[in-house]
């Protein structure tokens, strides 16, 4: 700054100089005016002599003081282009946001509106969890467990009182099995044992038990049950129902017992024959009703046969069943007006 100073103080010094010696200058022109001038060659033009602007030479300080300013001015422009990204990529991320909210909003309202999955399990009880009130929901193919009109075991009350056709049997002695299959104690029969009953013979399939018996007859329920599981050629199923009361000794259900495998859900074949006469009462009278299988998947259509006489079993036969299933019976469903028919 100091030289800058000094230098244009020389340059007001030099140009009034300049201004005083200027009308000497006039005058000494003027009088030479009369001679004669020198005349320029032909064609000549005249140069006029080039003035070169002092250059201005910074001080160590001065270079430090500019080199600082335009690091100043690059750091500040490197500073705005990274806010101009930072701000860029806060904007992507909230619209990517935004696009995201939107898709998972999206997908909850198409899985809210949506049907549940299918439900395939195949596990059940008698009890809890997994019992008659959830059958339904366990398997989408037991909907008729909780949602069918024509449900079994049914409280047998106001029968209609007619002739009906005798239940016509034809049972032998037969091969047989026995299975603890985790409901219930099963007993397999083998093929030729029929009934007849309508016009239609029905072939012996199964035997098992239930405690108490799923049949209540004008309110009153049985300690245990056996049903014996008939189906014809056209697959359809008919079911013959005997209540047990206590008693004395049944002889096929003491042949059954004997013969009982060591673990759940294993068979037992033994080398005797079982006759499925023995387990039947002496009278023959029967109610009938139309309902359905009475353990998943509770398929309608079934024929029952309800015996209206009881079987006897001893006090020990049907403690033994109890400390193998105390509880495998299905609760009484709605008869949602069914017709009901009894023997006279």
């Amino acid at each position: 700054m100091r030289t800058l100073l000094v230098f244009s103080a020389c340059c007001l010094l030099a140009g009034a100089a300049s201004a005083k010696d200027a009308p000497a200058s006039a005058a000494k022109g003027a009088g030479a005016a009369s001679e004669p001038a020198a005349s320029a060659p032909a064609g000549s033009t005249a140069t006029l002599p080039v003035i070169k602007k002092p250059v201005r030479k910074l001080t160590p300080k001065q270079q430090e003081e500019q080199a600082e300013a335009e690091l100043s001015a690059k750091i500040a422009e490197r500073l705005a282009e990274m806010r101009a990204n930072q701000a860029a990529r806060i904007a992507a991320a909230a619209k990517a946001k935004k696009e995201r909210d939107a898709r998972e909003a999206k997908a909850k309202l198409v899985a809210a509106t949506a049907p549940p999955p299918r439900a395939n399990g195949t596990y059940w009880t008698y009890e809890g969890e997994f019992g008659p009130a959830n059958w339904s929901k366990i398997n989408s193919d037991w909907g008729k467990c909780n949602a069918g009109t024509r449900q079994s075991p049914i409280d047998i009350r106001d029968g209609i009182k007619v002739e009906l056709e005798q239940i016509a049997f034809d049972y032998r002695p037969s091969a047989f099995s026995v299975t603890d299959n985790g409901h219930t104690v099963q007993v397999q029969v083998g093929a030729g044992n029929y009934l007849s009953v309508a016009g239609r013979m029905f072939e012996l399939q199964n035997v098992h038990f239930h405690r108490p018996a799923e049949e209540r007859v004008n309110g009153r329920s049985y300690e245990m049950g056996i049903h014996l599981v008939h189906k014809d050629v056209e697959g359809k199923i008919a079911v013959l129902a005997l209540m047990l009361e206590r008693g004395r000794p049944q002889p096929a259900v003491q042949t059954i017992w004997n013969n009982l495998p060591l673990e759940k859900r294993d068979t037992f074949t033994p080398s005797i024959v079982l006759d499925p006469n023995d387990l039947l009462p002496e009278r023959r009278d029967y109610y009938t009703y139309m309902g359905s299988l009475s353990e998943p998947p509770c398929s309608e259509g079934v024929l029952y046969l309800v015996m209206k006489e009881t079987v006897q079993a001893s006090p020990a036969q049907l403690a033994l069943f109890s400390r193998l299933y105390p509880l495998n019976a299905r609760p009484v469903q709605a008869a949602a007006g069914r017709m009901i028919k009894e023997s006279q």
